[in-house]
């Protein structure tokens, strides 16, 4: 099926989008507004908590496509995309998946993607290219998967790999059970808490797309990765910094396996992955004191 509009936008949303960026916007009577910034004691200008700029923060879709639909526009859109090679039975999953982070998306805020064209890209394509770039390892440890990114499109894409899920916010745990009973993923494993320095989960791979930075996630998971297990970090383009700071502090357990940069087939989005490989385990009273200061 081919759509001439591939933003799924209609003309009419597009007239009253414009619209409404060209209107002020009014503060209704008696809402909170942002306050300016206030100087510290050391002269430096911090700002208060925006409490205006939090009622907008939950983005809910304007639109949501039926099963059958949103299985169209995958077939369509992993086509013009590089990734013919998702099956049917894949798709139609992923489909699946769509239409329930959206129904859900409409009471909890789980994601700031909303529409069809962002999800398939930045969460599908983005989760399911990375087994293209290079060879995971199995079991495999989300770490902070938040409602299911990376490990539910692999698991969809990996059916007879193991997967564990981990998720602090309870909201999403609960989605995450939700969706692993709707799908039918087997070898599915959820963990309810985050992962933190002394947590020990004893696998041969971590995967995360997460914000924290390089060395965070690479301290917290330590203790869990197996000696010569891998640590696959999606990562945007702008990740060097973070990079270096982790080779100054946890050089000493890992080594730069793998550094990949690369776009998503046929968009404008960067994005790298680095692969560390785990060289050392540390010892009982390294791991104290990093759980002690968490």
């Amino acid at each position: 099926m081919a759509h001439k509009n591939p933003q799924n936008i209609s003309p009419m949303q597009s007239r009253q989008k414009n619209n409404q960026k060209s209107k002020p916007k009014s503060n209704p009577k008696g809402a909170p507004q942002a306050l300016p910034p206030k100087a510290d004691s050391g002269g430096k200008k911090s700002r208060l908590p925006l409490v205006a700029a939090s009622l907008n923060d939950h983005k809910k879709p304007a639109q949501i496509f039926t099963l059958q639909e949103a299985n169209d526009r995958l077939y369509d859109l992993f086509r013009n995309h590089d990734m013919e090679h998702i099956t049917h039975e894949q798709r139609l999953k992923l489909a699946q998946f769509y239409v329930l982070l959206m129904e859900t998306q409409k009471v909890h805020n789980f994601t700031r993607l909303v529409t069809f064209r962002d999800i398939a890209i930045k969460h599908f394509i983005d989760c399911l290219i990375v087994p293209k770039l290079t060879q995971l390892q199995f079991p495999l440890l989300d770490v902070g998967t938040g409602p299911g990114f990376p490990g539910i499109p692999l698991k969809i894409l990996l059916p007879d790999e193991r997967i564990i899920l981990a998720e602090g916010v309870q909201k999403r745990v609960e989605f995450l059970k939700q969706a692993r009973e709707t799908l039918a993923l087997p070898k599915l494993d959820i963990i309810g808490k985050n992962i933190l320095t002394g947590f020990s989960y004893p696998v041969k791979g971590v995967i995360t797309r997460a914000v924290e930075d390089v060395r965070n996630t690479l301290r917290n998971v330590v203790a869990s990765v197996e000696l010569g297990g891998k640590v696959f970090l999606m990562k945007g383009p702008n990740v060097g910094p973070e990079m270096d700071v982790a080779k100054n502090e946890m050089g000493e357990f890992y080594r730069l396996d793998k550094d990949i940069e690369y776009k998503l087939p046929h968009s404008p989005h960067l994005r790298r992955l680095l692969v560390y490989e785990k060289i050392k385990s540390p010892s009982l009273e390294w791991l104290d004191q990093w759980a002690e200061k968490e």
